[in-house]
């Protein structure tokens, strides 16, 4: 499992103790202390995951997110003193597929590189088709009604997991936990952020809803043309 890791932060102090904990469990691993820095690194020396502050002088942890995303499909932690929901939402909504507040146990911040890093091995090579989508898990693609439709890595295993379960409702803390891991069983506002991403980008046409709001339960997912005696 061990890769690359890319970690920007103003603080040395934070960059110095990840590197040293990351480089401890074999990952590769590149600082910035500036997030322009932190951005030439990652053009230069592609990383398998980045983990990066959210208040720093100059570019915002923000702004480094979407020039990532706007590059690559890259995982994103976001490290913040930020607890409130605003701050989160706004950190997912830029492409962040991670959320950790300062300060942060060690083992947790492990715990959340590890489960976005085995993320592909755990996919099974198998395509599934349900309805109207093709979900390629080996290749990472996705077509609907035969039109590929590109997904961040979140936002395709939530898709995938949806999907794996077509027609069952899930409740929140079944996907949070599946998708981001127990530690983020409790964190509504990353369920919100993402099923409001897939529904812009799956459900272009206005006959077609395919991901269902189960009120104070969880979600469903209905791809047109499935039915339970088609499985």
């Amino acid at each position: 499992m061990p890769g690359r890791i890319l970690v920007i932060d103003d603080e040395v102090q934070i960059t110095r103790v990840l590197r040293a904990a990351l480089s401890a469990q074999g990952y590769d691993v590149r600082t910035a202390n500036d997030p322009e820095e932190g951005l030439q690194v990652f053009r230069d020396w592609p990383p398998d995951l980045v983990v990066t502050d959210l208040v720093m002088p100059g570019l915002s942890g923000v702004e480094v997110c979407r020039a990532i995303r706007s590059l690559a499909s890259t995982p994103i932690v976001v490290l913040s003193v930020r607890d409130h929901e605003r701050s989160k939402v706004e950190a997912l909504d830029s492409g962040a597929d991670d959320y950790v507040t300062k300060p942060f146990g060690i083992q947790e911040l492990l715990a959340r590189v590890r489960a976005h890093l085995r993320r592909a091995p755990e996919r099974t090579a198998a395509a599934i088709e349900a309805g109207d989508f093709v979900i390629d898990s080996q290749a990472h693609s996705v077509t609907v009604l035969g039109r590929p439709v590109h997904l961040t890595p979140k936002e395709f295993d939530l898709l995938l997991h949806l999907a794996r379960h077509a027609g069952k409702v899930i409740t929140h803390r079944a996907l949070l936990a599946a998708v981001w891991g127990a530690q983020s069983a409790y964190q509504p506002e990353y369920l919100r952020v993402f099923v409001g991403q897939l529904r812009k980008k799956l459900e272009t046409r206005s006959d077609r809803q395919y991901i269902l709001t189960e009120p104070w339960v969880g979600y469903r997912f209905v791809p047109e043309g499935w039915s339970e005696e088609a499985e």
